[in-house]
Formats: structure tokens, C-alpha cells, sequence
């Protein structure tokens, strides 16, 4: 039987999944799928290049080049976004010109309380590392060989005198009588003679006296000069020598008190001026960290040369030290003040800026943008530095904050800087 076609028939040729439901599903999906995946790709690299823009426009740190480069580059997504700085304005005062050194410090005087004779460590009569006074008692040897002593030359002197007094009562009697040849003039020459040899014995005499109460004086220990005593060398009992090196214990004059320090020597001639002038050149001594002011004195001398191996020159100040605050030997810092410069346009120390182009400040301006002012520093004091340049009191100066700015840049001032405490030390 034949075959015959009707409309609804599939072809043979035809493959049935060409058309089929099922197909054209599978084909939608697909294009689905890849829109979807260009759509993710297309959001992360909007993403990446946002990133990317805000970093190298906000959070990079700027480079001197960049710094100095102007307004006309090209910036980031975020460079318009006010950098929060601390800034504080320049003005007008004294600054002190200062010489900073290290300098140790040292006692004008400096003894051992040592015995100029023998004898046993009998009593003692300070408190180790006390403050005495010249002549105060501070020891006591065993004083009873001397005072025997003493008492030995004392009996020779009256016996020696007891015996020239009665020698010039016969010479004057023999006077007497030679003048009406009742005595021969030779009994009257020698009892003259005796008289005198009677007198040189009881000098003699004297003068042991007066030894044995030397002895016996060197047997108590005082204090040779004012000052701060040591610790005790010697124990109560030991026998003391006069030959011994170390002493009972050291003393030192602590008031006043020097300190010896060195500055280089092209400060000679203007320390040398101010003293001929006797202008007195203030010292402040200070701590370690140098934050606290220990003393304040003033320089005396200066050495007689110069220290060809360091180029310095050794100077000596002198301080009260009322309140005992320095001690020999005693590290310390060291500001001795030159000069003053009077009404001097002073800066923040932290608003210094040093680059290629040497030292600048950014100045904020009443459109709270930053604008570069070259500046040239002089005398730092404290918190503050004298400068020349292109900066006017009362203009706001960035103290904090810097490193993020260039020529131009929009900023926030979010805290005017102020001076720390103590970092210009007063004196006390």
C-alpha cells in the first residue's frame, strides 16, 4: 500500500529535536546565563576602578614631586573629598637663642675626712649622706694617749716657770747688792745668764704644750668645709692612721654647685663679648628626656683652649642648687641662652615641611584650601621656630596632617594644635 502525506506529517529528512519545545528552552537559558555573567564582570571592575581611584586620590601618601607639582594634574575619584588637618596660626614674640649641650655635673670642692694622727675610731657623729657645715663634728678618736700628753707638758711648763720666776727674783736681788759690793759682779753675770736659760726652757715648754693640744685636736674629726657628706669608709672600733688614703668620709660641696659642659667653638666669640661685657649668659639645666627643667644658673669661664680633636670649647656654670636638685657627677642636658631675638615671627615647629625644595609650610587659606609658603628657619625655642619667608602673623599654618596635601588641596580643620606642656622647659 502507498504511502500518503498529510499536512501534519514530520518529513523523514527532518530531525524532530530541530524544533522541539524542549530545544528552544535550553537556548534561552543559556543566553540567560551569559548576561548574567557579563553583568558581574562589568560591576567589578566598576568596582575595582572606583577603589583604585579613591586610593591613589586619598589614601596614598604624597611624594615631594607630587607635592610641588601645582593644581594642573589630574586627580583622583576622591581628591575632592576636605582633608582633616590641625593647623595653628604664626604670630610675634622673644625667642631665645639656645646652644644645646650635654654637660656632667661637678663639685666646686671635694675632701676626705681623714685624722692627721693614730688612734682607735672611738665615737661618730653624722648621718651618712647628710648636709653639714664647716667645722661641725664628725668623728672622735680615742683621746686619752693625747690628753696625757697634754697634761705631761702642761706639769713641765709650770715646774720650768715656777723656776724662772724664782731665778728672776734672785737676779733682781743680785742687782742690788753689786751696786753696794756686797755680791761680785760674776754671781750677778751668771745668774743672769740662768734667767735666760730658765726662759728658753719654759718656751720650750710652751710651745710642747701647745702641741699636745694639737694632737689632742686631731683627734676630733670636723667637717673641713660646708657640703654633702659620702658614705662612712671605716667602722667604729677600726684603728685609724694618719698615713691612710681613704678617710673617714668624703665630703662635697653641693652650694652652690658647677656644671662643666662643651659647645663648638664658633660660639666663642659671642659668649666671649657677653662676658667682657659682664652680660650674664643663662644656663638651663635639664633631664634626660629634656621635658623637666632641673636648675638655672649662669656661665662663669670658659677654658683657656679650645679641644682641637672635637673643635669645642669647655665651659663652666655656676648654680645655687638651693634645693639640692643636682648632684656630682650627674648626667644632664644643657641650654646655655646666647641671645634673644626680639618680636620675631615664630611658626609651629610641626608645621615645618622639609623637601627637595628646602623647607615650607602649607597655609590655609579663607577657601580652606592649602597653598605652599617657603619659609627659612632660625632659632628653634621650645615649641616654635623663628622663620623668614613668605608668612604673616596670624596665618594658619597645617601642624598635623601634611603628608596627605598638595598645592591646592581642600582641607578640614578639625583641632587647632596648641603647644605640648613642658616642651618649652621655664626655668625654675
Amino acid at each position: 500500500m502507498s504511502e500518503i502525506n498529510t499536512p501534519h506529517s514530520t518529513p523523514a529528512s527532518t530531525p524532530a529535536s530541530t524544533h522541539s519545545p524542549l530545544t528552544a528552552k535550553r537556548a534561552s537559558g543559556k543566553i540567560k546565563w551569559r548576561l548574567w555573567t557579563l553583568a558581574v564582570l562589568v560591576l567589578a571592575a566598576a568596582g575595582a576602578w572606583w577603589a583604585l581611584g579613591r586610593t591613589s586620590g586619598e589614601g596614598a601618601p604624597k611624594t615631594e614631586a607630587a607635592a610641588s607639582a601645582g593644581a594642573g594634574q589630574s586627580k583622583g575619584p576622591g581628591s575632592n573629598r576636605p582633608q582633616p588637618i590641625s593647623a595653628m596660626a604664626a604670630k610675634r614674640q622673644d625667642v631665645n637663642v639656645t646652644v644645646p649641650a650635654i654637660g656632667t655635673i661637678t663639685a666646686l670642692q671635694t675632701a676626705a675626712v681623714r685624722s692627721r694622727v693614730d688612734g682607735e675610731l672611738f665615737k661618730l657623729h653624722f648621718r651618712e649622706g647628710s648636709l653639714v657645715q664647716q667645722g661641725q663634728l664628725l668623728a672622735e678618736l680615742d683621746h686619752r694617749p693625747y690628753l696625757a700628753t697634754l697634761e705631761q707638758a702642761k706639769g713641765l711648763y709650770e715646774r720650768d716657770a715656777a723656776a724662772l720666776k724664782n731665778a728672776e727674783l734672785d737676779l733682781k736681788r743680785y742687782t742690788e747688792l753689786v751696786a753696794s759690793d756686797s755680791v761680785s759682779k760674776q754671781q750677778l753675770d751668771t745668774q743672769e745668764a740662768l734667767v735666760k736659760q730658765l726662759k728658753g726652757t719654759v718656751a720650750n715648754d710652751k710651745a710642747a704644750v701647745d702641741s699636745a693640744k694639737v694632737q689632742l685636736d686631731y683627734s676630733y674629726l670636723n667637717a673641713p668645709l660646708s657640703g654633702r657628706l659620702g658614705l662612712r669608709l671605716i667602722d667604729l672600733g677600726n684603728v685609724v692612721h694618719a698615713s691612710d688614703t681613704t678617710g673617714v668620709v668624703s665630703i662635697t660641696q653641693t652650694q652652690p654647685i658647677s656644671l662643666v659642659f662643651s659647645v663648638p667653638e664658633i660660639y666663642l666669640p659671642q659668649i666671649n663679648k657677653k662676658l667682657k661685657a659682664s652680660q650674664g649668659l643663662p644656663v638651663l639645666a635639664l633631664d634626660r628626656e629634656q621635658k623637666r627643667p632641673l636648675a638655672k644658673g649662669q656661665l662663669t669661664i670658659t677654658d683657656n683652649a679650645i679641644d682641637t680633636s672635637t673643635g669645642t670649647i669647655r665651659l663652666k656654670a655656676l648654680f645655687p642648687n638651693q634645693d639640692n636638685s643636682l648632684f656630682p657627677n650627674q648626667f644632664v642636658n644643657v641650654r646655655l641662652q646666647i641671645d634673644t631675638e626680639k618680636d620675631a615671627l615664630v611658626v609651629p615647629v610641626n608645621a615645618i615641611q622639609r623637601g627637595s625644595m628646602g623647607t615650607f609650610v602649607y597655609q590655609v587659606k579663607e577657601d580652606n584650601t592649602v597653598t605652599l609658603k617657603k619659609v627659612k628657619t632660625r632659632a628653634v625655642d621650645g615649641d616654635w621656630v623663628s622663620v623668614e619667608g613668605d608668612v604673616k602673623p596670624g596665618d594658619r599654618l597645617v601642624t598635623d596632617g601634611a603628608d596627605r596635601l598638595r598645592e591646592g588641596a581642600k582641607v578640614e580643620v578639625i583641632e587647632s594644635a596648641r603647644p605640648t606642656e613642658g616642651a618649652r622647659p621655664k626655668a625654675p
